[in-house]
């Protein structure tokens, strides 16, 4: 092992572990806006309840989000310098624009939103959620748009007197293909999980106060009680409503994803779908055990032509093989390997598929169970409905491996080697204590993180909003008085 091993793992590793909270502050942000924006047509009280009890969970996510993300950049100058220097003046352009843009917008108008509550006229504090949430989903297209360069560099020229890329239009850049597709791929996902988080959350709060009933009264399938049931039931329905809804779009394009993949990255598609040789009307594998050393596929269930239309439209469509492409990037690149990981590209591109639908066969099942203003009684719901956000949260990292090691051993796809970026002057050791560092301070935030969303989540909106009384009021003209936002 060396220091570009070292180096790798340790972008992998601050790299998944800030995106465990990126999907979910783009999700959550619009989600919240959405929950005030119902307050302030209606003024119904369990709307205010949980727009701030889900406020407060979203902020908690931004900030663990902010603090991870800062120490991703630092890493292109600690262990990615020669990268660094390459595509400085094409990749500068979008992360500056996603700083003094789009983060701006997040970070200036979230405060206006924390400490404005009492503070702000109710029109101009909705706004400003609303500023938050398009920040953060503009946020998004910088930082992809930078990242479909990677995998589709247009827009530049290499000056051949410095050995830079040099951007000849930003225009070309942001207007990349990958780009807003890789946005509508990414930002659906990021639906989907936070759907499942505010259905996850809903069901834990609606399934306690079920086994909480159950035990005074004594007996099991006793029908929930308390002020929050109906407010948890709605964000339930709205939870898994996101998450449907954000399913469809997810399926629409993952399909011009693969199409995509098959124009720009045949490698990572037949890596994904472990085909070794170029076939007419290609199967896709269902299941697959292969022997890369052979180049071969011992066990392959596969289903006929489906590969074919997802990457080309027709049924009987050229799909490129590994073998041959190793063999075309040979002559057009010179000898080496070109292969990514085929295990891993493989089984990422499964689990990132069976997990995804199962958290939007988990909403659709849950609509329906709960038509009609009905709570389901049977708890396998509400075990099913939690453990889709896990299992939501697996898929978003599993698309995330599937895209960056399906472009090994590129930075730049076709342009610059990652062998070829890494930083000259760091050695094996440095890489390992900063790898050290890095983790143990993750995993401390990580405790931090959990703790608090525990915290908040089991102490309830109450807290924050105190529920109304049995005669409809909480002692206070509650459309005029609006409780301030305490931290």
């Amino acid at each position: 092992m060396d220091a570009l091993d070292l180096a790798r793992w340790q972008f992998g590793i601050t790299t998944v572990y800030h995106f465990l909270f990126v999907p979910l502050t783009i999700g959550l942000s619009v989600i919240v806006a959405a929950l005030q924006t119902a307050w302030y047509r209606t003024g119904r009280h369990e709307y205010l309840q949980a727009t701030k009890f889900f406020g407060k969970l979203f902020l908690i996510n931004f900030a663990m989000g902010v603090v991870t993300g800062i120490v991703q950049e630092f890493q292109f100058g600690m262990n990615w310098s020669d990268y660094s220097t390459f595509v400085g003046d094409v990749f500068g352009a979008p992360l500056a624009m996603e700083a003094l843009l789009a983060f701006f917008l997040e970070s200036t108008f979230i405060g206006l939103w924390i400490f404005g509550w009492d503070k702000l006229p109710r029109k101009v504090h909705l706004a400003c959620i609303w500023v938050v949430a398009i920040g953060s989903n503009l946020s998004a297209y910088f930082i992809l748009a930078a990242n479909a360069w990677m995998r589709h560099p247009v827009g530049y020229e290499v000056n051949e007197t410095t050995g830079r890329a040099e951007l000849t239009s930003i225009w070309a850049m942001l207007g990349n293909t990958q780009a807003w597709s890789t946005y509508l791929h990414v930002v659906s996902a990021s639906f989907i999980t936070a759907g499942l988080f505010v259905a996850a959350v809903s069901a834990f709060k609606l399934w306690r106060e079920r086994r909480d009933a159950a035990g005074v009264e004594g007996t099991a399938g006793a029908p929930p009680a308390g002020g929050e049931r109906e407010l948890f039931r709605s964000t339930l329905r709205a939870g898994l409503l996101v998450t449907l809804v954000a399913g469809l779009l997810v399926v629409f394009s993952g399909d011009h994803q693969a199409k995509l993949a098959a124009q720009y990255e045949p490698m990572k598609l037949a890596g994904a779908e472990a085909l070794w040789n170029t076939e007419d009307a290609a199967e896709f594998s269902m299941f697959a055990v292969g022997d890369t050393e052979a180049r071969e596929n011992v066990i392959d269930l596969n289903i006929p032509y489906v590969l074919s239309f997802l990457a080309t439209g027709e049924f009987g469509g050229t799909v490129e093989g590994i073998n041959n492409l190793q063999e075309q990037y040979e002559t057009a690149y010179g000898p080496g390997d070109y292969t990514p990981n085929i295990f891993v590209l493989y089984w990422s591109f499964r689990l990132m598929i069976g997990l995804g639908l199962a958290g939007v066969a988990v909403a659709a099942g849950g609509l329906w169970l709960t038509r009609g203003r009905r709570l389901p009684t049977n708890r396998w719901f509400y075990y099913a409905t939690m453990l889709a956000l896990p299992a939501a949260l697996t898929a978003n990292i599993l698309g995330w491996l599937l895209t960056e090691m399906g472009r090994q051993p590129w930075t730049v796809h076709g342009v610059l080697l990652t062998a070829e970026s890494v930083s000259p002057g760091v050695s094996l050791g440095e890489v390992a204590l900063t790898l050290t560092l890095f983790t143990t301070i993750y995993g401390a935030l990580a405790v931090v993180e959990g703790w608090l969303l525990w915290r908040y989540v089991k102490a309830g909106p109450a807290h924050l909003v105190p529920a109304k009384d049995s005669e409809g009021t909480d002692g206070a003209d509650s459309t005029d008085r609006v409780p301030a936002f305490v931290y």
